[in-house]
């Protein structure tokens, strides 16, 4: 993203702040032939209700049309496609039973739960936003037909751009049905390549998170082939095994890397080429060819080397080492034919974070998540009716594209959900101005929707995609009053930011907080793991221990970089927590660094000396459990021991202080 001036406030410069991306053709394409045509074929058969519902579902779809495997874009695109069915299922049957006022109390209640959905990760998220968009339209557009016939088109919409997502896909390299997952893999090479460019120099720790992104990303495509292999098949075939081989000793190499980015020694280039010809040699097929020479000066140069070895032994492996047998149900039948109910829940919990989280669904940042949607939806509602009853849904269905915690700060969404939602509107009239027939608002849908995957870049212009798209169903379904919508999504705008302020509903203590403990006891786990398991243990599980903690490390830096740029007036009454979450990836990479030199001699610690590092880290994840009893001045534990037999655990209780210092402190 563009850097602002550090003088201007994080709250005023987040609105201009503009992602770099790749211009995803594929999609555009996809985009261009999805909600367009089917809005033009409602139009030329004269049936323009069914072609405005198909299209709005296609729309939602489009937003979730996302880089990334066939797997996961049936999972992201799917899930929020069926939750965009139930929602128009439940707006068109409060249509249909006339509810009135009833509405708002209804819109309450599915706003509660959209955003209670938000804390189980981004694809529930997706999915809970678009079940309480469609409620609204449903309960709102004057479209004729019965409740579940609605849903159905929605459903049809959704599921046509799934289509033309499996027909139109970006060139993948060679590897056939594994294409995609080969390139999440060969991405984690890149990654790493970059990572270790940067050894020594200030974009160190950059790179490390953007290597921690890769795997996560090459992990979600894995375990969602592997699971859709034992749903259809039973278990993983051959080219899978020695994929998911090459991914295994991608994680090793890259956990002797982050000892490398600790030691913070810049490094030959030569060292950086070796996992670049791994990633070549996954999209290509083609042999790796010659690895940097070996070279031991230190424990972790050595475990790269080592690591890099392995690796190379996994790619010139063309049978997996320990092939396993087709698990089998008792009565001989596949496995999948007995759990499928684990391996659907699996495959939820692949994707936009993990079952486990959806216990917390209704804890107190569920709550407090709910609580900011409901509110705010309910009070738009409660306006537009008394403002204008016949056409009341745009003013909360803009709210609901605003209010979402997890989206970004308020203020920006809000700032830029104008700006997009003006130039919408001024385009479309002129396009209506210039244009003659009832052909045109398709064409403007399909403009919407082509540039619809090119405006993740930036909210604004995401907003324009969406107003353009968005009025055009409304036009063809009788409602042509496009200049009201600026009226309302100012309505809007203003509502969501005193609404959404409310220091009840603004306190980022909680919504923040939770993923703040849920890093640092991850991160106490990996500690923990590292300074008492025996010598010789199983890597695999510090290696699983670690890609845990740094997930939820990473979900917590998101939370604490929206909530430093939200408009708050008790801004100083909330811990640095981005300053906490730093630490706590330093105390992860320092924490590898240890167990790489465990692994190579290092004196183990006593067990004394780790026991009081994990029991320090613990006490400050359970001082910020309940966020609402943060001390004034610092958090209270255990006095950190000394530990001047091992310098990293040094790194580890300096860390340890600064988020003691930070946690309570504005």
């Amino acid at each position: 993203m563009l850097r602002a001036p550090r003088a201007v406030p994080a709250w005023l410069a987040h609105p201009f702040r503009w992602q770099r991306l790749p211009v995803p053709w594929a999609a555009v394409a996809r985009g261009a032939l999805c909600a367009g045509p089917l809005l033009g074929a409602g139009i030329a058969t004269g049936h323009p209700a069914p072609g405005v519902l198909a299209g709005l579902g296609s729309m939602l779809a489009g937003v979730n049309d996302r880089p990334g495997t066939r797997r996961t874009g049936i999972v992201h695109i799917g899930l929020p496609a069926l939750a965009s069915a139930l929602g128009m299922l439940i707006g068109a049957s409060l249509q249909a039973a006339d509810a009135g006022w009833w509405i708002v109390p209804a819109l309450f209640a599915v706003g509660f739960v959209s955003g209670a959905g938000s804390v189980a990760g981004p694809v529930r998220s997706n999915a809970g936003m678009q079940m309480l968009a469609t409620t609204i339209l449903g309960a709102g557009m004057p479209l004729p037909g019965a409740p579940w016939a609605k849903a159905l088109y929605v459903l049809a919409g959704c599921l046509w751009l799934l289509l033309l997502r499996l027909v139109l896909r970006t060139p993948r390299p060679a590897g056939g049905a594994l294409s995609g997952e080969r390139a999440a893999v060969a991405t984690v090479f890149d990654a790493l390549a970059d990572a270790l460019s940067a050894v020594g120099g200030p974009d160190a720790e950059p790179a490390r998170r953007r290597l921690t992104a890769a795997l996560d990303r090459a992990d979600e495509a894995l375990r969602l082939r592997r699971l859709t292999s034992r749903l259809l098949r039973g278990a993983a075939r051959t080219e899978e095994r020695l994929l998911a081989e090459r991914f295994a000793a991608a994680t090793a190499l890259c956990e002797a890397s982050v000892a490398l980015l600790w030691e913070a020694r810049p490094l030959p280039s030569r060292v950086a080429e070796s996992p670049r010809r791994f990633a070549d040699a996954l999209r290509t097929g083609r042999p790796p060819g010659r690895l940097s020479a070996p070279e031991t000066s230190t424990a972790a140069r050595g475990a790269f080397d080592q690591a890099l070895l392995d690796a190379a032994v996994a790619f010139a492996r063309r049978e997996p080492e320990a092939p396993q047998r087709a698990e089998q149900a008792p009565s001989g039948h596949p496995a999948w034919a007995a759990r499928p109910v684990a391996v659907i829940r699996g495959a939820l919990g692949a994707v936009g974070g993990r079952t486990r989280r959806g216990r917390g669904l209704f804890g107190p940042a569920g709550r407090d998540y709910g609580l900011r949607v409901a509110v705010c939806i309910a009070a738009s509602a409660a306006v537009a009716l008394l403002l204008r009853a016949d056409h009341w849904y745009w003013l909360p269905a803009t709210v609901t594209f605003l209010v979402k915690p997890d989206l970004g700060p308020l203020f920006s969404r809000t700032v830029n959900r104008f700006a997009g939602t003006v130039a919408g509107v001024l385009v479309f009239a002129g396009a209506g101005l210039l244009l003659t027939g009832s052909w045109w608002p398709a064409l403007m849908a399909g403009a919407g929707g082509a540039l619809l995957p090119f405006a993740t870049r930036h909210f604004a212009l995401q907003t324009v995609a969406i107003t353009l798209m968005v009025l055009s169903f409304v036009h063809v379904s009788g409602d042509p009053q496009a200049a009201e919508r600026i009226v309302d999504t100012s309505i809007a705008c203003g509502i969501v930011l005193v609404v959404g302020h409310l220091p009840r509903l603004a306190d980022p203590r909680r919504r923040v907080g939770h993923r703040v403990t849920a890093a640092l006891r991850s991160t106490e786990q990996f500690l923990r793991y590292v300074l008492e398991s025996e010598p010789g243990a199983d890597p695999t599980r510090r290696l699983a221990l670690r890609r845990t903690a740094y997930r939820a490390l990473g979900e917590a830096r998101a939370a604490a970089e929206t909530a430093a740029a939200e408009l708050l007036a008790a801004r100083d009454r909330n811990p640095d927590w981005l300053t906490v979450v730093t630490a706590a990836e330093r105390i992860v990479d320092a924490a590898t660094a240890c167990a790489v030199r465990l692994d190579h001699g290092a004196h183990r610690p006593g067990r004394a000396e780790a026991e009081g590092l994990c029991q320090a880290l613990s006490a400050m994840a359970d001082a910020l459990e309940d966020p609402h009893r943060l001390p004034e001045r610092g958090l209270s534990g255990p006095d950190l021991p000394p530990v001047p037999d091992c310098a990293t655990l040094t790194d580890v209780a300096v860390e340890l202080e600064r988020i003691r210092g930070y946690a309570g402190a504005g």
